[in-house]
C-alpha cells in the first residue's frame, strides 16, 4: 500500500515542530551560558542546534519550490513567483519571498550573489554577518553568514512559505 503524500502545509507543521526543539535547545544552552563563552561543549552543542536549525530551512524552502514549481513551465521558481506576485499587487508578499529565497542560498552557498544582494539590500528579515567577523571572532557559536536563532527567523520563514502556497493554490 503506497503512503499517500504530505502536503505543504503538513511538511511546514512538521518542520516548525523539528524548529521548535532546535529553538528550544538554543535558548537552553544560550540561558546556561548566560552570556558568556561558555564551554567547548556548549559551543559545539550550540552550534549543532543552529545547524540543524540552518538545515530545516533549507528543508522546508527547498520542498516548497519542489512541489510549487508546476505552477511554472520552467525556469527559476522563485524569479518567476515574485514576478507572479508583484503583478497580482502583493509586492509585500513578493519581497519576504525574495528574501527568503536569498537567505536560504547564502545558508546552501555562502558567499556569492545572494550573499552581497543580502548585505547590500539591509533587510529587516534577518541578521547577516560580514565575513571577516566571522574570521576575526572565534568565539561566535555558529559559523554562518546569517543568523537562523534570532527570535522569529523560522516563523517568518514558514509564514512566507504558507502564504506563498495558499496564493499559488488559489491561482
Amino acid at each position: 500500500m503506497m503512503k499517500e503524500t504530505l502536503s505543504v502545509p503538513e511538511l511546514v507543521a512538521t518542520a516548525q515542530a523539528k524548529a521548535k526543539t532546535s529553538q528550544d535547545r538554543i535558548e537552553e544552552i544560550r540561558n546556561a551560558m548566560d552570556g558568556q563563552n561558555g564551554s567547548d561543549t556548549q559551543v559545539e552543542d550550540l552550534r549543532a542546534a543552529t545547524v540543524a536549525l540552518e538545515l530545516n530551512a533549507v528543508d522546508i524552502f527547498s520542498v516548497f519550490e519542489a512541489r510549487m514549481q508546476r505552477h511554472f513551465k520552467r525556469g527559476p521558481f522563485s524569479r518567476k513567483l515574485k514576478a507572479m506576485l508583484l503583478a497580482a499587487g502583493q509586492a509585500d508578499l513578493a519581497d519576504r519571498v525574495h528574501q527568503h529565497y536569498l537567505a536560504i542560498n547564502v545558508l546552501k552557498h555562502g558567499t556569492g550573489a545572494s550573499y552581497r544582494e543580502l548585505l547590500t539590500n539591509k533587510s529587516t528579515l534577518f541578521i547577516v554577518k560580514p565575513a571577516n567577523d566571522l574570521i576575526a571572532d572565534n568565539s561566535q557559536a555558529s559559523e554562518s553568514l546569517l543568523d537562523v536563532s534570532m527570535p522569529g527567523f523560522f516563523d517568518e520563514l514558514t509564514a512566507t512559505i504558507l502564504e506563498a502556497y495558499h496564493f499559488l493554490e488559489k491561482k
